[in-house]
């Protein structure tokens, strides 16, 4: 890489993605799954969805989120397994603590994938590809586990070049060719580009990086408000965020997909206050309390709904949103969507305020839902 972009120093940013993660784990615990089109995510005759595929049983068509029935159909033939979340978080750590051997600039992004500045590196490498190639035979050796990296001068532009050459894959976008790629790339492939943010950029006839790069940014933002100005800059190459290592959580979040479609009712409430209970867990391990309270609802049609409600105030935060997740759920079923069975319910936290832990403060109020002590609920 140059040593200057615009005036500024070029960092070197690696982005390690494991390959298919959760399903190689198993087959790493069990050999005898090797070859085998193998899925996580639950049995297929119940709604599980696909948390995880093999790359053999991404043959057939199966890929994440699909529902684990439908996956049966495409390869009756597949191993369907349950997936072990402890187990997968065991072997993140480790992957971490090969990471921390090279930097200690890591921000994570789930558990299977990460990025780290090597601009400095402990190992004192100066080239960003031989870390990355040093990393990815480390995790192979000492785990039996590959891994996917993309290496580039910033984070955007090397977490999409580590899915240019999966599995085992390793792709490098340099100042010089960042032009030329980005000019190629399929728009929808742009982190933060759904399917429906893709389907209306297709309407202005945008699918490739090209017809993006021939808008101006006043086109954007009008059409698509802030992620307007996010596409201009992006297709662009241009992403100042640095590595975080502490990056800030914003939301913390929890959904069940019932087994059977259940309209609303006493079963309803209790399995609200049920996730409730287990999103209790989740938000103690913030050290703070959110101000907002997100509800999610998916019917039997597959319309899905998402309310979202702002206390104005902190005080008495515990029984407050407790009280208006259960309201908006009453009026969602009752007054906007009457007679209809639901699928799916979830409930999120956000807009955290930081608190004072209570050895400091004898004023501390509970921590949000901290009153609760059932057990946690555990989602993907």
């Amino acid at each position: 890489m140059t040593d200057l972009i615009r005036g500024k120093e070029v960092r070197k940013i690696v982005h390690l993605d494991m390959d298919a993660f959760y399903a190689s784990v198993e087959i790493k615990d069990n050999p005898q799954l090797a070859g085998l089109p193998v899925v996580v995510g639950g049995s297929p005759q119940s709604r599980a969805v696909v948390s995880a595929a093999s790359y053999k049983a991404r043959e057939y068509g199966i890929r994440s989120a699909m529902p684990c029935s439908r996956a049966q159909r495409l390869c009756p033939d597949a191993v369907f397994l349950p997936p072990r979340f402890e187990r997968y978080k065991e072997i993140s750590q480790q992957i971490h603590s090969i990471f921390k051997k090279y930097t200690s600039l890591i921000e994570p992004l789930s558990l299977d994938e990460a990025w780290l500045d090597v601009t400095s590196n402990f190992a004192n490498i100066p080239s960003a590809t031989w870390v990355a190639m040093h990393i990815k035979r480390d995790i192979k050796e000492q785990l039996n586990l590959t891994a996917s990296a993309g290496v580039s001068y910033n984070k955007f532009l090397a977490k999409i070049a580590s899915d240019e050459r999966k599995p085992d894959g390793l792709f490098v976008i340099t100042p010089e060719n960042a032009p030329a790629f980005l000019e190629g790339v399929a728009v929808r492939k742009i982190p933060g580009v759904g399917k429906v943010t893709a389907k209306k950029l297709q309407l202005f006839g945008i699918e490739i990086g090209y017809q993006l790069l021939e808008k101006t940014e006043d086109f954007l933002v009008q059409r698509f408000g802030k992620l307007g100005g996010y596409l201009y800059r992006i297709i662009r190459g241009i992403d100042d965020r640095p590595v975080q290592p502490s990056r800030e959580r914003k939301s913390v979040g929890i959904e069940n997909t019932f087994a059977v479609d259940q309209f609303y009712g006493e079963k309803m409430t209790q399995e609200m206050d049920r996730l409730l209970d287990g999103l209790s867990n989740r938000a103690k391990k913030t050290g703070k309390k959110a101000r907002t309270v997100h509800l999610k609802v998916k019917f039997e049609d597959f319309k899905q709904i998402t309310r979202s409600m702002t206390l104005s105030s902190s005080e008495d935060l515990d029984n407050s949103i407790r009280q208006l997740a259960h309201r908006k759920l009453s009026e969602i079923c009752h007054q906007e969507f009457p007679r209809k069975k639901i699928r799916l319910l979830g409930v999120s936290l956000s807009n955290f305020i930081k608190q004072v832990p209570v050895e400091h403060d004898n004023n501390y109020q509970l921590d949000i839902f901290q009153f609760l002590n059932r057990s946690d609920a555990e989602c993907k």
